[in-house]
């Protein structure tokens, strides 16, 4: 295709953008951005997406307004809600018309920003098939792809999420790749705030350690997370009180990345201070 995300080519794009296939559902992550896709064999109709939409929350109200500048039948919503106090949650979507005149809708979510071109832009890509396979991974996890590398994780280890593994007993991490170190940054300061406003516990300490991350000098936030009350949630079945959190905005080959890391005080942690999963990326100075 000749379209182009950011004034970059596509191919700019893709090397950015992972993607993960599960209950006929395409998941997405780039530049801090949420993406899903599903395709019904059903007509484009109002009707439709009020029944196989349900989980957004979409009223038939909302359904008045359309997106001018895709030349196709779509509609469009944006909702934004504050689920913690600083960061707002953006979300779009968009329920289009194929070309063999079927459903598909099409929604993005990020925290602190949006971007109607780029969402446009993502829009054809999908309509218009343009997506290459070769972003997507497998479910059956045996090693990730951080910003081109690809890492190996071992047996057990497995998809929260695109992007987001979590290794038993051997901690657990999720990233986005960004064009921009600006907004890499702008990204793991909306994740640390949620991290430090969510319930069921508060931070012990909060902190800002040197590390070095896929390679590079830099500077990590830490946190060290403790939860209350038996009945909390959060807390791990084994038992565990404390999670330990680092966040780190980095250069990485060709991109940026943003990348929030944890693990709890029952896993297996190594001599150097990170359980396996996250010392294959990040070293503790």
């Amino acid at each position: 295709m000749s379209s182009s995300v950011f004034g970059q080519p596509d191919e700019a794009l893709f090397s950015r953008l992972q993607g993960l296939f599960s209950n006929k559902t395409e998941f997405y992550n780039v530049d801090g951005f949420e993406i899903s896709s599903q395709k019904f064999d059903l007509d484009f109709s109002k009707k439709n997406v009020l029944k196989n939409f349900k989980k957004y929350g979409i009223k038939e109200a909302d359904l008045n307004t359309s997106d001018s500048s895709l030349k196709f039948n779509n509609w469009y919503v944006t909702k934004a809600s504050e689920e913690v106090k600083g960061v707002l949650i953006n979300s779009s979507y968009y329920f289009i018309e194929n070309t063999d005149k079927k459903l598909t809708g099409i929604s993005f979510s990020a925290m602190n920003k949006s971007d109607r071109d780029f969402e446009r832009s993502f829009v054809n890509l999908i309509k218009n098939n343009a997506i290459p396979n070769s972003v997507f991974n497998s479910l059956d996890l045996d090693s990730l792809n951080l910003a081109g590398r690809k890492i190996a994780v071992g047996e057990g280890c497995r998809y929260m999420g695109v992007n987001n593994v979590q290794c038993p007993s051997n901690g657990q991490m999720s990233w986005s790749v960004h064009k921009t170190q600006e907004d890499a940054v702008q990204t793991v300061n909306a994740h640390w705030k949620t991290i430090q406003e969510q319930k069921g516990g508060k931070a012990l300490s909060d902190t800002t350690v040197n590390v070095i991350f896929e390679g590079k000098e830099t500077t990590a936030k830490k946190m060290i997370y403790g939860f209350k009350g038996v009945n909390s949630l959060l807390i791990k079945m084994d038992g565990a009180k404390t999670l330990t959190v680092y966040a780190v905005a980095c250069p990485a080959k060709n991109s940026f990345v943003s990348c929030v890391m944890s693990f709890w005080n029952t896993d297996n942690v190594n001599r150097n201070g990170l359980p396996r999963l996250l010392e294959k990326v990040m070293t503790l100075k």
